[in-house]
Order: C-alpha cells, then sequence, then structure tokens
C-alpha cells in the first residue's frame, strides 16, 4: 500500500512541477491577450460567438506556441511534426471546450439574455480549454522524447 501511495505521490509531483508554473505564467498573459480579442471581437465589433471565440485561439495560439515552445517547455526541436501536434492539440481542446460550454451555459442562463449566455459560454470554455490544453501540451505537442 505505501509503495501504491509513493509511486501516486510521485507522478503528482511530475505533474505539479516547475514546467507547470511556468505554463500559468505563459498562460495568464495568453489568456489576458486572447480574452481581450475575444471579448473586443463580441462586444465591440459584434462578431458572433464561433468568430470571436475562434479569434482568441488563432492570435492567442500563435503567442501561445513561441511562448510554450522555447519558455515553458524549453523545446530545441526543429521537428515540423510539433507545429502540427500542437494545431491538432489547440484545434480539439477549443472544439471541446467551446462545444461543451455553449450549451451547458445557455442551459444554465436560459432565462437571461442571449450577450449573458454567450459571454458566460466564452468565460467558461476559456477555463475548461486551459486545463485541456496543458495537459495536451506538456503530455503529447511538446512531449519530451
Amino acid at each position: 500500500m505505501k509503495g501504491h501511495i509513493r509511486t501516486m505521490i510521485d507522478r503528482l509531483k511530475r505533474l505539479f512541477d516547475v514546467t507547470m508554473l511556468k505554463f500559468i505564467v505563459v498562460g495568464i498573459a495568453n489568456t489576458v491577450f486572447g480574452m481581450a480579442i475575444m471579448f473586443i471581437f463580441y462586444n465591440l465589433f459584434h462578431f458572433n460567438y464561433w468568430v470571436s471565440s475562434a479569434s482568441n485561439y488563432i492570435f492567442g495560439s500563435i503567442l501561445s506556441y513561441f511562448l510554450n515552445k522555447y519558455f515553458t517547455f524549453q523545446n530545441k526541436s526543429k521537428d515540423k511534426r510539433i507545429i502540427i501536434r500542437f494545431i491538432i492539440n489547440i484545434t480539439l481542446c477549443y472544439l471541446i471546450a467551446y462545444g461543451i460550454a455553449q450549451p451547458v451555459m445557455k442551459a444554465l442562463f436560459s432565462g437571461f439574455p442571449m450577450k449573458i449566455q454567450e459571454n458566460s459560454a466564452m468565460l467558461a470554455g476559456t477555463i475548461l480549454f486551459v486545463g485541456l490544453n496543458y495537459l495536451g501540451q506538456r503530455f503529447w505537442a511538446f512531449k519530451k522524447e
């Protein structure tokens, strides 16, 4: 039993390490940047939910790729497959996070105006995306070979 608990603690230590702290710092900067774009596009330019939230991840993902590749995960590889894995990861995380967030928030806020429903969905989608994205980038897109 002690050995099993020790193994679990070791796995948690590998997950919650300096790399995660760097990802959080980069993520905060990237999230502020991306969310500003998303909410400006939605509320100021009146683009729809999907265009606004996708713009967040198009612009934010470009910033994220460079910051996470070189700073967070210190990946020096020139392998083009990393870019492909990164794009696949971002795309899947986006579709899953925002695809879940929109119907859930519409159901939770069904009596509220559409603006509140969709702003809430974009916020919830962002939170879900961050968790999924960290796991995908760390353990797949920038995985150390």
